[in-house]
């Protein structure tokens, strides 16, 4: 069942009435989203992805095209409010998403704004904080907290407001590996044991491949999309296209470049051991 609807998306932050020929940004998207997928767009800076992100819960709204959310028209200003309670907005810096000098006051911001009763924001908050990982840090201040703890923080400020899907907008390209690695097992127990909808706007390959579905942009469109063994797959594509692969991936395909027979690309370490064995066998 697709929760997200893209149809032909186009998008410039140049002003289209006065510019011939404007830069998309976004130009002719079509994709869709599943319930309970998890999804990761992957490409290089200036390729579109988070310009696409943002249109999700309509913080830009299409030039042309449409977004629906659950059946709901994004250029619908009487639905925007629907929208929002529905795909919750990671951004990049978690200090820009940070407001309350308390942990918990912060996660209780977004409960608070939509009016929600004292008792059930409380009940809230403590799951939001549970389901991250963050509970005993509740009342820390959270400038003392590492960035993907402050991460984590700003995924349960979302989570609050118990919305069904999740847009992450390179949420781990300001974290060292250990804070990258805390976010994408909290994504990954978001969607795996609760059903959460995740889409993770990314340029790291390894946390691509942990996805259900990857879509590679380039220049504003969709270049391909697919499983990641179907994308990663691909990597004479990809390295056409500037993009990096795994390095598990990237490792296969110059073994096979130099006569070695390689029938599945591995994207892990581990299947990359498994593979050196058998071509070294």
């Amino acid at each position: 069942m697709n929760f997200i609807s893209i149809q032909n998306v186009r998008f410039s932050y140049d002003d289209i009435e006065e510019t011939k020929n404007p830069v998309y940004a976004v130009d002719g998207v079509s994709l869709e989203f599943e319930k309970g997928g998890f999804t990761a767009v992957i490409g290089h800076n200036g390729c579109g992805k988070s310009t696409l992100a943002k249109h999700l819960n309509a913080m830009l709204l299409p030039d042309s095209g449409k977004v629906y959310v659950d059946g709901d028209d994004t250029s619908d200003e009487n639905k925007t409010y629907d929208i929002r309670e529905k795909v919750g907005l990671v951004l990049q810096n978690p200090d820009n998403q940070l407001v309350a000098s308390i942990v918990e006051e912060d996660v209780a911001f977004g409960p608070e704004n939509l009016g929600i009763e004292p008792a059930e924001i409380r009940k809230r908050v403590d799951s939001a904080l549970k389901a991250v990982g963050m509970y005993d840090y509740r009342m820390h201040a959270p400038y003392k907290l590492s960035g993907g703890q402050k991460q984590r923080i700003a995924i349960a400020g979302v989570l609050a407001i118990e919305p069904q899907c999740i847009v992450l907008d390179e949420p781990t390209a300001m974290l060292d590996p250990s804070g990258r690695a805390e976010v994408m097992n909290t994504l990954i127990k978001l969607n795996r044991e609760m059903g959460i909808t995740v889409i993770l706007i990314t340029h790291f390959m390894e946390e691509a491949v942990l996805a259900d579905r990857v879509v590679v942009m380039d220049g504003g469109k969709v270049l391909t999309q697919g499983t990641p063994d179907e994308v990663f797959s691909q990597v004479e594509l990809l390295k056409k296209h500037r993009l990096d692969v795994p390095q598990a991936a990237e490792l296969a395909f110059r073994l096979k470049g130099r006569g070695a027979n390689i029938d599945k690309i591995p994207l892990t370490a581990e299947n990359c051991v498994k593979m050196l064995g058998e071509v070294l066998g």
